[in-house]
């Protein structure tokens, strides 16, 4: 590091300014490098990542705060760092030419390219010097200024043949439409790929994948496949035992780096923790299994508690290491749990978490539950297995509390539209589900704060920090928050949600929509042009844009009668038939959508005031059925025309229940609706 900044200075971004002093003079994604690239003839090195990613700091300690790399940068390069997460549309053209180029990807993303933008090489991670088989960082630099000065025709021909594959990849609207048989076949590929063993999808590196689940489940419910929902407990449950879960402060980190969730890498997102609080309430719902509503419940505790500022906006993610090292906050000494819990506390709890004196990640103890039988336990010690558990808990406070003593990770506290409207989505189903309206007061809060901060001219933005607000907002920003509108409806009737939901939609399709092709493009039409323009619709840590729209397209139709949403729906089961159809596991968040559109469903309208059927049919999981209520039918028609012709009968609450929009006559019995809901299941 250097007394000088360099020109990140002025930015918001914390993974920006983690760079800000480096010896190499970085400049922010903008005008001003690009145009110093052409003026001086210079290829552009640029730097990808976020602030909470292991690997970046690694390849910034070895490289970019070393003088002599700095040094030769300087002189040779133009060299640009782009945060991910604020900028998910540079990251993601750059990723694909990545993995065209290497096949395969990952962070940070290292592109070298020309003035004009366009990648000639491309990589991840380099050490400073050639080891593991990879090249030095400080090897590629040179050879390639040399190669940018000395072989401008191969360049060329290279940069010629990037942008070509990239006009290749444009998504085209296929003659065929995606089936319901793609669901069957989506649900197969989980499947194979599903490890019986230890719970979840794949080998290690293994991620939670909380979209696997999510589908599971509706195919549960729509097929009456037990399969699917064992998929989901055994993973549910299997994750909650590892270590991935944090036993002291709860929360989830971002994957597991063995097979059986023991080793975490220990860095904790918002977004993963929001869907997996939706899975594990959803589970809730379908089994009644008490486990499921206490891990929601403490992942609610750990969220507001490490993760939620005074203002009501979600922080972004929890770094993964302390004072330079991975894990440092989370893991602890055999000897130190004596410490804080004495004799008898410690060896109930070393027993039951799997502590000893050895330790399980580099001489450290991670706490997990993988080998334990809490009834065996309970039994062994004279208690009950309530009892285990107030004893654990007791202890747990203890040591979260000599764990708050310790140096904190750093915090990205960017406030991100999407990833906090997964979360207000989460919130808001969970205070539903468990009848908890203090989750769903959070929820609204939460809410205010982005209407409030990162809506601008009606225009919804990607990110906040300190007073800031910049970037146009993504599809992902949209749809996520579109999926926060819907929740927070569905918790709360409130048809101002219901009207901000109707007018997002419309946004959404105004700003995204290919209308050559069908599908959502990833940036907007006002958005600043990029080397192509991507249209994603596969599934990475968190559901794809388009996966999200397509779902909530289907729930929009359907809550509002508007079946021009349904119509936009159908262009995309063409649009990504060719994507979809021979691996629908990868797209597996879009196929819920065929689950909704392909099954019959029922829509609900209830006027007049009926908590307790109200209150039971939102804590049932019931995703082929959508709920409009309210006391008075003309505001209800405001927002779901289709009602207007609805009226009370008698002045007593009155129901309707309909299929795929042809409708029951009304009734005032809610018994008799709530058999015809239960219909034909």
């Amino acid at each position: 590091m250097t007394d000088k900044a360099n020109h990140l200075i002025h930015e918001k971004s914390p993974y920006l300014q983690q760079h800000a002093y480096n010896p190499v003079n970085w400049y922010p994604w903008g005008d001003e490098a690009f145009e110093k690239a052409k003026q001086e003839d210079k290829p552009i090195f640029l730097s990808i990542g976020y602030s909470t990613c292991h690997w970046c700091h690694v390849f910034a300690h070895e490289s970019f705060e070393d003088a002599e790399i700095a040094s030769y940068l300087n002189d040779y390069y133009v060299a640009i760092k782009v945060d991910r997460e604020e900028r998910p549309d540079i990251d993601s053209v750059y990723m694909k030419v990545c993995q065209m180029m290497t096949g395969q990807g990952g962070w940070p993303l290292s592109i070298f390219m020309t003035p004009d933008k366009v990648p000639f090489y491309a990589g991840t991670y380099f050490p400073r010097n050639s080891k593991y088989g990879m090249p030095g960082f400080i090897d590629v630099i040179t050879q390639l200024h040399q190669k940018y000065h000395q072989k401008p025709g191969h360049i060329a021909e290279v940069t010629k043949s990037v942008t070509d594959a990239l006009d290749k990849t444009v998504t085209t609207k296929s003659e065929h439409r995606l089936s319901k048989a793609i669901t069957d076949k989506g649900f197969k590929q989980l499947g194979k790929r599903f490890d019986s063993k230890y719970g979840g999808f794949g080998s290690a590196p293994k991620f939670p994948a909380p979209q696997n689940l999510l589908y599971l489940l509706r195919y549960y419910h729509f097929t009456g496949k037990t399969a699917a929902l064992k998929m989901v407990e055994s993973t549910l449950q299997a994750m909650n035992r590892g270590g991935i879960y944090d036993h002291v402060g709860f929360g989830f980190a971002r994957y597991s780096t063995d097979e059986q969730w023991l080793v975490p890498h220990f860095e904790k997102m918002l977004y993963d923790n929001a869907l997996l609080l939706m899975a594990y309430t959803e589970c809730y719902q379908i089994t009644g299994n008490p486990l499921y509503k206490t891990i929601s419940e403490q992942l609610i505790t750990f969220v507001l508690r490490e993760m939620h500022n005074s203002e009501g906006g979600f922080y972004s993610a929890i770094d993964a290491d302390s004072e330079g090292v991975e894990g440092k906050y989370y893991v602890w000494d055999y000897d130190e749990i004596f410490n804080i819990l004495g004799k008898e506390g410690g060896d109930l709890y070393t027993s039951v978490y799997g502590i000893t004196p050895e330790g399980n990640f580099e001489g450290k103890n991670i706490p997990n539950l993988l080998d334990s039988d809490l009834e065996s336990i309970a039994e062994d010690n004279d208690m009950t297995v309530n009892e285990l558990h107030q004893q654990l808990d007791d202890a747990r406070k203890q040591l979260l509390s000599a764990r708050e003593k310790r140096a904190y990770p750093h915090v990205d506290d960017k406030i991100l539209t999407s990833w906090n409207a997964m979360m207000i989505a989460a919130l808001a189903k969970a205070g539903k589900v468990f009848n908890q309206p203090e989750y769903t007061r959070v929820a609204e809060n939460s809410m205010t704060f982005l209407e409030t901060n990162l809506i601008m001219n009606n225009r919804v933005m990607a990110r906040y920090r300190d007073g800031e607000v910049n970037y146009n907002g993504y599809l992902d920003d949209y749809a996520f928050l579109l999926w926060a509108y819907a929740e927070l409806y569905e918790a709360t009737f409130s048809l101002a949600y219901l009207k901000q939901a109707r007018a997002l939609t419309n946004d959404m399709i105004d700003l995204f929509w290919d209308n050559k092709q069908g599908g959502f493009f990833f940036i907007g039409d006002d958005s600043e042009k990029l080397l192509s323009r991507e249209k994603e619709i596969y599934d990475g840590a968190l559901p794809s844009g388009n996966s999200v729209a397509a779902v909530m397209l289907a729930k929009m139709g359907y809550l509002t009668g508007d079946t021009a949403y349904l119509d936009k729906l159908e262009d995309m089961f063409h649009t990504f038939y060719d994507d979809i159809s021979h691996v629908p596991a990868a797209g597996i968040h879009f196929i819920q959508s065929l689950l909704l559109t392909e099954n019959p469903t029922k829509e609900v309208v209830m006027l007049g005031d009926a908590n307790p059927f109200k209150t039971e049919l939102q804590q049932a999981f019931l995703p082929d059925v959508t709920l409009l209520a309210s006391h008075h039918a003309a505001q209800l028609a405001e927002a779901a025309p289709f009602t207007s012709g609805y009226k009370q009968l008698d002045d007593q609450v009155t129901i309707y229940v309909c299929e795929n929009f042809a409708c029951h006559q009304p009734t005032t019995d809610t018994e008799k609706a709530w058999e015809y809901i239960q219909k034909d299941r």
